[in-house]
């Protein structure tokens, strides 16, 4: 079976594992994830993954709490440890060998991030789990996921969402809001459309890492994307 990619940088989304909590994880959701990446896993596709805190705590969040703006980051860095120890969890338990790499040094529950190790990982055909964000404040999870998928040589940025793609405006709004199948970088900063903040998106931009935005609550679309259907929408130049 041939992969269109086979190395992906897979972003995932914290608040995504709320499911219908109002905080914390929810297991079917959890599953949901693990299962749609076991499925990759066994096509063949080399795993890489960051996955957001916001389930938990978003370092934005803090300035309401009277914490400070770092403070609040580290925080939400250590929010993302916890939903990759879970994710991890999950996999292992559907026999999916894993490591869980955390940019701020816990040696008890995770590795360092050392760039050769972790291609070796993937390599080796595990799943790698990228957490802690970049390990330090002012950068979004967005960020992490750029910066490792450059790092790791990845092919694709996979980002998973509630919504199908991207489009003209918010969907859930305006029903006549018009889906793109494919857009360039430079049209989605003039149309200032919301796909990554800033620093992931210039750093995709500048190395030409493509992306793609998709539905990660459909089953089967990861599997389909990486066999080369054409799902969600591709951002390239």
């Amino acid at each position: 079976m041939d992969l269109k990619y086979k190395r992906v940088l897979l972003k995932l989304s914290g608040e995504a594992l709320l499911g219908d909590q109002i905080y914390g994880i929810e297991p079917g959701m959890l599953r949901h994830y693990s299962e749609q990446i076991q499925q990759i896993v066994e096509l063949g596709v080399e795993v890489a993954i960051v996955i957001g805190g916001g389930n938990i705590f978003r370092g934005l969040q803090a300035n309401q709490s009277g914490i400070e703006r770092v403070q609040g980051d580290y925080m939400g860095m250590l929010a993302t440890v916890i939903n990759g120890m879970a994710l991890q969890s999950m996999l292992e338990n559907q026999g999916i060998y894993t490591r869980l790499i955390s940019a701020i040094e816990m040696k008890e529950i995770a590795e360092p991030y050392i760039r050769r190790r972790a291609i070796r990982h993937l390599e080796k055909g595990r799943v790698v789990i990228f957490s802690a964000g970049t390990g330090s404040p002012y950068f979004t999870t967005d960020s992490a996921a750029a910066l490792r998928a450059n790092e790791i040589n990845a092919n694709i940025i996979l980002k998973g969402t509630k919504v199908d793609g991207i489009y003209s405006e918010d969907p859930h709004h305006n029903s006549k809001a018009i889906k793109y199948d494919r857009i360039s970088f430079s049209e989605v900063i003039s149309k200032g459309l919301n796909v990554m903040d800033r620093t992931a998106f210039t750093m995709c931009q500048e190395n030409d890492i493509p992306i793609i935005v998709f539905d990660i609550y459909a089953k089967e679309n990861l599997s389909k994307i990486v066999l080369g259907e054409k799902i969600g929408t591709l951002v390239q130049d």
